[in-house]
């Protein structure tokens, strides 16, 4: 009888080692909401190895890849582009995925080392992503008087009765 209970017990030992956690409950690809305050901006997402992923419009929803080899977990740079505002690159980072961590008590060495780290589910990817755009300002000397150039609705409520047009 204690030889089948440790047989037992050592079949579902080496079962339990087989597996992994974040590859059972966590995926490789996640969609990511990419916004733009405001909105309109054309994003271009490029991958760590300067490869163009996507080239579109703001606000899009994205799939990507959290791996990008063997415990090696992806990272994009995403450039926003709008008329009137500065232009601005963000970097879209992996994150440990905690279900990783789990192989520590269910998935063994073998969640570790290889099957975690193979499909990628040991990373994660941020949700969403929003970006605020900054107004593109001009600053101009003329006769010692410092003039700023920005977009109508950019200026405060408050200052806009202050304003003079220009011919």
């Amino acid at each position: 009888m204690m030889k089948k209970l440790i047989s037992i017990f050592i079949a579902v030992f080496v079962v339990a080692s087989l597996v992994s956690c974040a590859s059972i409950v966590s995926k490789s690809n996640y969609p990511v909401v990419v916004n733009s305050s405001p909105d309109g901006a054309t994003i271009t997402v490029m991958d760590k190895k300067g490869a163009q992923i996507y080239k579109g419009k703001t606000p899009t929803t994205l799939t990507l890849a959290s791996s990008a080899g063997y415990f090696s977990g992806a990272e994009y740079y995403i450039t926003y582009e709008l008329e009137g505002y500065e232009t601005r690159q963000v970097t879209l980072q992996k994150e440990l995925d905690g279900w990783y961590i789990g192989n520590i008590l269910f998935g063994g060495l073998i969640g570790i080392l290889i099957v975690d780290p193979a499909t990628g589910a040991m990373w994660k990817l941020p949700p969403n992503l929003t970006t605020s755009l900054e107004p593109k300002v001009t600053a101009l000397n003329m006769d010692g008087q410092s003039v700023k150039v920005a977009l109508f609705q950019d200026v405060p409520a408050h200052l806009r009765a202050e304003l003079t047009p220009l011919n």
